[in-house]
């Protein structure tokens, strides 16, 4: 069908463009790509040269010396950096394709739903400077409901959160269209965050933020259990109090109650959506559950605390990390079928 389409061209694309990982699909092959979103750059003789994108340049993060920057150019799931941003997906598109000149392909590219029309602009003038002929734009939780497999073109309410590192994206779907849906400002990034303060205050240690990344990958917890003291991690940094490398155990009780606000607010968000959807929805909502996407779905016992704060119960998608690329794509592959979802600024 994406010949059909596109008359007979290998090169069109579908990016996950994260805050945090950058994901590509090309029809045909899958996911093919997925690396942070993470350009190292030199100052050389007052002009910017990029160094490394993605697993290189994320090595990077913290470590370099004072002319060399560790950029991530997206902030909140929306492009902070114009240029560094366009450079970031220019190398992407050469990865993918393997050629010294790259074919213009058409891209599909997923955005926040609570994107303003210049952060979609910015998103799109960036794809078409890295050298698309043509960009389309899918939201978030429409690309992450198809991806988990939803029936979304049915007459029957269903729910979605995606959990990406910059947003947390909520929204109720039904006949091909998203009927209310909010975009939180709370992601993985926040979570990050969050462990890196709290360590601080508690323990007057100074971690960086890989370090935090790795605390929540590895004992992260959205509530405390009854192991939860005994689920313990060695962590390294620098004590605040004598600026002395210093050792220090954390457990996942720590952890989970450094992430008690930003669970907090995840829920809380999930519960306003379900509190202004039309009643019919609800009660589907009801048989078929919370479906949860995104990296951020992965923090364990998440699910349990939106079921306990909302009522319903929650599970997390097969494969979450993929759910918004390969919904992506499928839009992509199916533009005929899904020409309504995609979307252009102009």
């Amino acid at each position: 069908m994406l010949n059909r389409i596109f008359g007979f061209l290998s090169t069109d694309m579908a990016i996950d463009l994260g805050t945090a990982n950058t994901l590509v699909y090309v029809n045909g092959k899958g996911v093919v790509l997925n690396e942070p979103s993470v350009v190292a750059v030199a100052n050389l003789r007052n002009r910017m040269e990029v160094l490394a994108v993605g697993n290189e340049a994320k090595q990077m993060l913290g470590r370099t010396p004072g002319y060399i920057q560790a950029i991530r150019p997206l902030r909140d799931g929306v492009i902070a950096d114009f240029e560094i941003a366009e450079e970031m997906i220019k190398y992407f598109i050469k990865r993918v394709h393997n050629r010294g000149i790259f074919a213009s392909p058409r891209i599909v590219i997923c955005v926040p739903f609570g994107a303003t029309a210049v952060e979609r602009r910015a998103i799109q003038e960036s794809a078409e400077g890295a050298g698309a002929r043509e960009v389309y734009l899918i939201e978030e939780p429409m690309a992450a409901a198809i991806g988990a497999g939803l029936h979304i073109t049915e007459p029957c309410g269903s729910i979605v959160v995606d959990i990406g590192g910059g947003t947390t994206e909520v929204a109720v779907i039904s006949l091909g269209g998203i009927v209310f849906a909010s975009s939180l400002r709370v992601g993985g990034d926040k979570m990050d965050e969050e462990i890196t303060s709290y360590i601080r205050k508690n323990f007057n240690l100074l971690i960086g933020e890989a370090t935090a990344e790795k605390i929540k990958k590895e004992i992260g917890s959205a509530v405390c259990t009854q192991s939860s003291k005994d689920i313990k991690m060695i962590i390294k940094g620098r004590n605040l109090l004598d600026g002395n490398p210093k050792d220090l155990e954390i457990t996942q009780k720590h952890v989970a109650e450094a992430l008690m606000d930003t669970v907090s607010a995840i829920a809380s968000g999930v519960k306003e959506v379900l509190e202004r959807t039309p009643p019919e929805l609800v009660a589907d909502i009801i048989d078929h559950g919370i479906t949860l996407t995104g990296g951020g779905a992965l923090l364990s016992n998440l699910d349990s605390v939106i079921s306990h704060v909302t009522g319903v119960a929650a599970r997390v998608a097969e494969n979450p990390l993929n759910c918004v690329v390969l919904g992506t794509g499928q839009a992509l592959a199916e533009t005929k079928k899904n020409g309504s979802i995609l979307l252009k600024t102009y």
